[in-house]
Order: structure tokens, then C-alpha cells, then sequence
């Protein structure tokens, strides 16, 4: 039975990985209280005369799309600028749009190549790899015995990739229980719902038990309206309006308290012999949930090489915000904090419930870390020994990449061999 659903499911998910849809299913029907956001955003109402670049946040509101893409024009766009031009545009939420961009990477396959004197046009052996056999096998990512250049490439549009997301997703359905590990029990219980007491399922019976019937690319229940997405930004619940410190940058120093209550730890006193990963995260975000196991993993793996230090941060889908059901149906239904301490409280909530091992910070109130990293929802850095940024994810979710993370913090040890 568990073999038969496994060949189902990876046949699902090599036909979803073609799927593309719209993101938004729904349009506004109700009024706002302070700013008409889907007039706004739809570039309706009345605009103002450009003076200057629109900053990040409410200010936005003043223009119209093509305002801001005429201001900017020349210019770098910030991310919380794409965005907002993206949910304007009535985007797709996907890695190739708005915040959700590229991950910053100082270890490049080009760079990989010139360690090893090769060309970049060909793929590197085992015999002559220049680094420990485990560190081999975490760059091999197809494990045929060579790295190659696909085996770097994080994209949105590499095929692999795109299969390893509605895996993803495959898994968070049949998950129920919130933790990000599936049980034996939560696998049969799957089948068993969609068999309806048969002994075997169909392609399609698989299909519409994940998919349903759903006009986007959401589950049913969780697509939110423009104005949703408007407030969710503004707030920084679905991302901050900052940018976080660049690749090569000096990372931002910061001191946050322990959820569990046994000290403050400050980031600076951790610089020195050993890089530090950085894992910020909210308990609402639901791919940071099935995703953070394979982080614990990754620490498990190199705790003797690198410090781990998790910053939980605002709630991305708060009840009292953009509220998901595929939270609900796991459990899931916490309010935005409105005070440290609701926050330590939901920290702690998360941290014993995905069994974090790492300290969890908690940030403050105001989100000073969070905004300072751009940290919101989530996000991956590696802070190599003098404290400079190395690696710096995409935002999550869709830039939420760990086994990205984890090739990076196995090449930047290498080159800390190699000098």
C-alpha cells in the first residue's frame, strides 16, 4: 500500500511541477477603513503628483503603478516595491516574482570550479574533488558521482527544484499533525481517505484529493484578497519592507532573550572560529513548519563546524490576519502578539512542537532584527568568521532553501581549508 501511493505521488508531482496559476481567486468585495487597497493597487485611485522616489510602505499608496515603475525606472527596485507592483499586476505568487528572488551566494559553481582549476564547462568527479567525501556527497544533489552545475542550481526554473516544491506541498497535505514530520500513521491515513475503504486509487483520485477543485494555485480556503495581501505587507507580516544587509555586508549585530527564559545571547559574541547560520521563522508560516526537520538535520550534520541560532519573527498567517484553513486543519489558529511576551509565548509554542535543538530567539516587539535581515516570513544566512554575510537565501517561502544553505556552508568551509 505505502509503495503504491509513493509511485502516485511522484508521478503527481512530476505533472504539477508544469502547473502554473493565478494567485489571486478572489476580489475585494468589502470596503477598508483608512485606504481603498484595491483601488489603490489596481491604480484606481486618485494619484498623486511624483515628486520623489515612493519609499517602501504606506507610501506607495499615494501612486499608481505606473508611477512607481517610472520613478524607479534606472534605479534598483526594492523587493517590497516588486512585490507590491506584482500583487498590483495580479501576479502569480511564485520564486520568479516580487520579494521571492534568488538566494545571494558567494559560492557560485563558477567559484567551485576555479577551487578545483577546471573548467566550468565540465563536471567534476569524485577522484578529483578538493574536500571531504560527505561534503562530495551534499554538492552531488543528483548522487551520480559528478558535480555538475545543475547540481547548484536552486532556481525557480530548474526541474528539480520545481519537483522538490510540490513534494513540498504533497507532503503538507498528508502532514496533519503541524510538526513537519509524516508519521507511518499520517501516510496510511491518506490513502485510506482517498481509497474510501477500496485496496488501491487511481491517478486521478490522488490528484483531486490534493488538489481539489481550486480556481489558483492555493488550497481551498487560503487564497487572500488584494487587500489582504496590502495590509499582510504593510504590516510585515508577508515580508518586510526592508532589505536586509547585502552578500559580503557586515551582518547587522543584534541581542534577543532565549524563548525558553535562560538569557540574552548577542550575535557578536559568536563571531570567530565558526560561521553561524541564521534561521529566522514565524510558527504560522506553514512551508517553514515542513521544512524546518530538514534544518535540524543540516545542524545535526555540522554542529562541529558551524553555531545555529534561529530568530523567530511576526506571524505571517495570524488568525486576525491573512488566516490560512490548511493552519486550522493541523491545529494551527494563533493571533497576530501584540506584546513580547504573546510572542515568547507562540515561540515557545513552536519551538516544542517542531523539537528545536538550536537557541530560538525571540525578537522584539517592533521587529528591529527582522526588519534589519529581512527576515520576514522566512529566510536562510550563513555569517562567515569575521562577520560578513556569505550566504543569504532568497524570502521565504519559496526562497526558503536549506539544502541551498547547506551546499553554501559546505563550500565556504572548504575555502577556509584551502587559504
Amino acid at each position: 500500500m505505502t509503495s503504491l501511493l509513493s509511485r502516485f505521488i511522484c508521478g503527481t508531482a512530476l505533472v504539477l511541477g508544469c502547473l502554473s496559476s493565478s494567485l489571486f481567486a478572489q476580489t475585494s468585495d468589502s470596503k477598508t477603513s483608512a485606504v481603498d487597497f484595491v483601488a489603490a493597487v489596481s491604480g484606481e485611485s486618485e494619484a498623486s503628483t511624483v515628486t520623489g522616489v515612493p519609499t517602501p510602505g504606506p507610501d506607495l499608496l499615494n501612486y499608481t503603478p505606473e508611477q512607481i515603475k517610472e520613478a524607479y525606472k534606472g534605479q534598483s527596485m526594492p523587493e517590497a516595491v516588486r512585490m507590491y507592483l506584482v500583487i498590483a499586476a495580479g501576479g502569480r505568487m511564485s520564486d520568479s516574482n516580487g520579494w521571492f528572488g534568488p538566494a545571494d551566494n558567494r559560492f557560485t559553481w563558477q567559484w567551485l570550479a576555479d577551487l578545483h582549476g577546471s573548467s566550468a564547462q565540465k563536471p567534476i568527479p569524485k577522484k578529483a574533488f578538493k574536500g571531504p567525501k560527505d561534503c562530495f556527497a551534499i554538492l552531488d544533489r543528483d548522487g551520480n558521482g559528478l558535480i555538475s552545475e545543475d547540481d547548484l542550481d536552486w532556481a525557480s526554473d530548474n526541474a528539480w527544484v520545481k519537483q522538490s516544491y510540490m513534494i513540498n506541498r504533497i507532503f503538507r497535505k498528508i502532514e496533519s499533525s503541524g510538526d513537519g514530520l509524516m508519521t507511518q500513521q499520517e501516510w496510511n491515513s491518506y490513502f485510506t481517505h482517498i481509497a474510501n475503504d477500496a485496496e488501491s486509487i487511481r491517478t486521478e483520485q490522488l490528484r483531486d484529493a490534493w488538489l481539489g477543485k481550486p480556481s489558483s494555485s492555493f488550497s481551498p480556503g487560503d487564497a487572500p484578497r488584494k487587500d489582504m495581501l496590502i495590509r499582510g505587507l504593510m504590516a510585515g507580516e508577508i515580508g518586510s519592507l526592508q532589505e536586509g544587509p547585502d552578500l559580503n555586508a557586515a551582518a547587522p549585530d543584534f541581542e534577543l532573550q532565549r524563548q525558553d527564559g535562560t538569557g540574552r545571547i548577542r550575535l557578536s559574541s559568536l563571531i570567530g572560529d565558526k560561521p553561524i547560520v541564521l534561521v529566522f521563522g514565524n510558527f504560522t508560516c506553514g512551508p517553514f513548519r515542513s521544512m524546518y526537520p530538514t534544518i535540524e538535520a543540516v545542524k545535526q550534520r555540522h554542529a562541529d563546524m558551524a553555531n545555529f541560532l534561529m530568530v523567530y519573527v511576526r506571524e505571517a498567517h495570524p488568525s486576525d490576519g491573512w488566516a490560512m484553513k490548511s493552519n486550522v486543519r493541523v491545529g494551527v489558529e494563533i493571533s497576530q502578539p501584540k506584546t513580547l511576551d504573546e510572542r515568547v509565548a507562540v515561540a515557545q509554542t513552536c519551538a516544542a512542537t517542531l523539537r528545536t535543538s538550536m537557541p530560538l530567539l525571540v525578537d522584539d516587539i517592533d521587529d528591529s532584527v527582522g526588519n534589519a535581515y529581512s527576515g520576514m516570513p522566512a529566510r536562510l544566512y550563513i555569517i562567515d568568521q569575521q562577520g560578513k554575510v556569505a550566504y543569504k537565501s532568497g524570502r521565504g517561502p519559496f526562497g526558503f532553501k536549506p539544502e541551498e544553505m547547506e551546499q553554501a556552508l559546505m563550500m565556504l568551509q572548504m575555502g577556509s581549508e584551502t587559504r
